[in-house]
């Protein structure tokens, strides 16, 4: 075993929080959809067998402390209390007992619910809009408790749903449930709780934020007022279950807003309209002197969501200053998260700046990561790409709701890197019946996946390239400054690729499917860029050729399209000096469901706050000699002077061979998708051969 780096050896010391020891200063933070208690299930709350083996993994790989996903006090469905399912906290009970023989601790997170940041889809919101159908559901689904917020305003997700202010016996009643359930956690073996969360805009985190609250009772109003809810749910924690147990509260230091739905970027100067670093320093105290025994930390709301989601736009270690800087005004340790880099985090432990590091998708894609940490192998840690395309990928744009797929709604915390998290029932390794020759065209991440997969499981694999390396057209995808990780991910799979034995043909275009000696096929070769019968179309540059820089722009540049990879190119159009202008026939930019709104909602706020231009429906006419040619939605044409043009219109499969017997197209070859639909798709087939 290689020995630990000395620059990481802050990492792996022993803390407190209260009279709990933890083993060392990592954290798994919690993600939506790890709850022990299952998440979003028609059935109602259960002990979640999934989720236990996800954390049971982690904890034996050397993880501090475990705070599993938010728990609702209150079933989404169905409206039981999680206090009155006994039968669950038994089973928690038996599972705490093989979480503490690996030596970490564990903290359920309880919410008290999300207000207007509920994410309420596009299937149910129609349903709540109408009085009758909302009646009709209640028993089931009851939206207007789950919408409950400190005092009437539009929904985070669909602005055009007014959400209902709590009442004075609804705060009282989930008081209780908080104190109730953490008595059962105590009594099942739980090291602790966690309040959620005067954080990320959630419901007493609105509570708190005088820009949410207009109520006039003992609840709004005055500080104290605000966060009176707050205080009286540790306050009947400690009184239910001593003062000895420990409770953790999720915060967030400053809201960073400008406004409703709109964000603050990394170091632009704004006026706070949320919870400013004046008012933070107070309310630090104020929650520590109520009973709170640990900040879990970092920043924003979901109207700044990319502050507590940082999406690979966002810098690492992004919320360590603010998480610092509090730190100086409480007694209580404190934990720091957001794209925290460990040898920064190793540091700042280091040097008292904070307690521990917080970290949460990067479990998700290497269980391992912190025992690779340990023994020094840091080029075998798959990385997290921060792409949020499995574990959260609530997406929505102008006029709709949350636009994602029920079953990701009902199946968060998975990863689109790595299939088997929170999934393992349905992807896993097991060796092949009978080792077979499998031939793979394509060396991009697809093709790799399969190879690895394939070699796991004893086939014989041969996978063919046609250019000089690996990687594919993830390799000009990864091109960006702002897309380290996805670099250290081709990395990863090509060192990956080496570890087993696959051979490996570069400089290989498959001409001749009958010459491969192979008893199985695999067409991973991605997908070609659309064309458009536009006049001066073929004068344009392909995103492909100005990520991979194999054609230089001037410095005006249009970019047609404003999909995910339009918004890239003119993001990284501006951090290169240039001037950006981009053209989307929708009314609204990234529409495409399945991109998280942290991501989309950066890039939106982004062009907004720098001035990029941004022209919504509307079309591309022509492209001549310094001008774009555009119409907007009611037909009228205007010309835009321009040095380059870019197009980003999308891609068409292109596969070598069509699916047939002995032949297998994945990936992109088959249908234009993402990383995720390319990587779960290769197991698909394989886990078949």
């Amino acid at each position: 075993m290689n020995k630990t780096d000395e620059k990481y050896e802050a990492l792996f010391t022993p803390w407190k929080i209260g009279n709990v020891e933890i083993k060392n200063r990592i954290v798994m933070c919690p993600m939506g959809g790890t709850s022990l208690f299952g998440w979003f299930e028609l059935t109602g709350c259960h002990f979640d067998k999934e989720a236990a083996k996800l954390f049971l993994e982690r904890a034996k790989n050397n993880v501090g402390l475990i705070i599993p996903g938010i728990a609702p006090l209150r079933d989404t469905f169905w409206g039981k209390w999680l206090w009155q399912n006994k039968k669950m906290f038994e089973d928690l009970k038996v599972f705490m007992e093989e979480i503490h023989k690996t030596g970490a601790k564990l903290f359920i997170q309880l919410t008290a619910g999300m207000g207007r940041s509920w994410a309420i889809t596009e299937l149910v919101a129609p349903l709540h809009k109408n009085g009758f159908t909302r009646a009709l559901i209640k028993p089931i689904l009851d939206t207007s408790h789950e919408l409950a917020s400190p005092s009437p305003q539009p929904s985070r997700w669909a602005h055009d749903i007014i959400c209902p202010e709590m009442t004075v016996k609804q705060i009282h009643e989930i008081i209780e449930a908080f104190a109730k359930t953490a008595k059962l956690c105590k009594e099942a073996g739980v090291d602790g709780v966690e309040v959620h969360a005067v954080h990320e805009g959630y419901l007493l985190d609105q509570f708190a934020i005088e820009f949410f609250n207009k109520r006039t009772d003992e609840y709004g109003g005055s500080f104290e007022n605000r966060y009176r809810f707050a205080a009286e749910v540790v306050k009947a924690i400690k009184e239910e279950c001593g003062e000895d147990y420990p409770v953790s509260l999720r915060y967030s230091v400053e809201s960073k807003m400008k406004g409703f739905c709109e964000g603050a970027m990394p170091g632009e100067d704004y006026v706070e309209v949320g919870r400013n670093m004046a008012e933070s320093e107070k309310a630090a105290k104020y929650l520590q002197d109520a009973g709170y025994d640990m900040l879990n930390a970092d920043n924003g709301t979901y109207d700044s969501w990319y502050w507590a989601h940082p999406p690979m736009y966002m810098p690492e270690n992004c919320n360590l200053e603010d998480v610092a800087h509090i730190k100086k005004f409480v007694d209580i340790p404190v934990v720091c998260a957001g794209r925290m880099d460990m040898e920064t985090g190793a540091a700042a432990v280091a040097d008292g700046r904070i307690d521990a590091v917080g970290v949460a998708r990067q479990f998700l894609v290497d269980p391992e990561w912190v025992t690779k940490l340990i023994e020094d192998r840091l080029e075998d840690i798959k990385p997290c790409i921060c792409c949020h395309s499995g574990c959260f990928n609530f997406s929505s744009s102008k006029g709709h709701a949350n636009t994602q797929d029920l079953s990701d709604t009902m199946g968060l915390a998975r990863c689109a890197l790595n299939p088997e998290t929170m999934q393992s029932k349905k992807y896993y390794v097991e060796p092949a019946k009978k080792s077979k020759k499998i031939a793979i065209i394509g060396g991009g991440i697809g093709g790799m996946e399969a190879a690895i997969l394939c070699a796991k499981r004893g086939h014989k694999v041969t996978l063919y390239e046609k250019t000089d390396k690996l990687g594919g057209v993830f390799i000009a995808a990864a091109a960006p400054s702002f897309k380290e990780k996805d670099r250290a991910l081709i990395a990863w799979y090509i060192r990956e690729v080496s570890k087993y034995p696959i051979d490996v043909k570069l400089n290989t275009e498959v001409t001749d499917v009958k010459a491969l000696d192979a008893d199985e096929i695999i067409v991973a070769t991605g997908a070609v860029a659309k064309k458009i019968p536009v006049k001066g179309a073929d004068t344009a540059i392909e995103a492909v050729d100005y990520l991979l820089g194999n054609k230089a722009v001037g410095e005006n540049v249009a970019v047609i399209g404003g999909g995910l990879t339009g918004c890239e190119i003119a993001y990284d159009l501006y951090l290169n000096g240039k001037k950006p202008v981009i053209v989307e026939m929708q009314d609204d930019l990234i529409t495409t469901k399945g991109v998280c709104l942290a991501n989309t909602s950066y890039l939106r706020d982004f062009f907004k706050t720098n001035k990029v231009p941004v022209y919504l429906e509307t079309s591309l006419s022509e492209i001549n000699d310094g001008s774009v040619l555009l119409r907007d939605r009611e037909g009228k044409s205007f010309e835009v002077k321009v040095d380059s043009v870019i197009l980003s219109v999308g891609y068409n499969p292109a596969p070598v061979l069509s699916k047939g017997k002995r032949i297998h197209v994945i990936g992109d070859a088959a249908k234009v998708g993402n990383l995720r639909t390319v990587i779960w798709g290769a197991w698909s087939t394989c886990m078949k051969l």
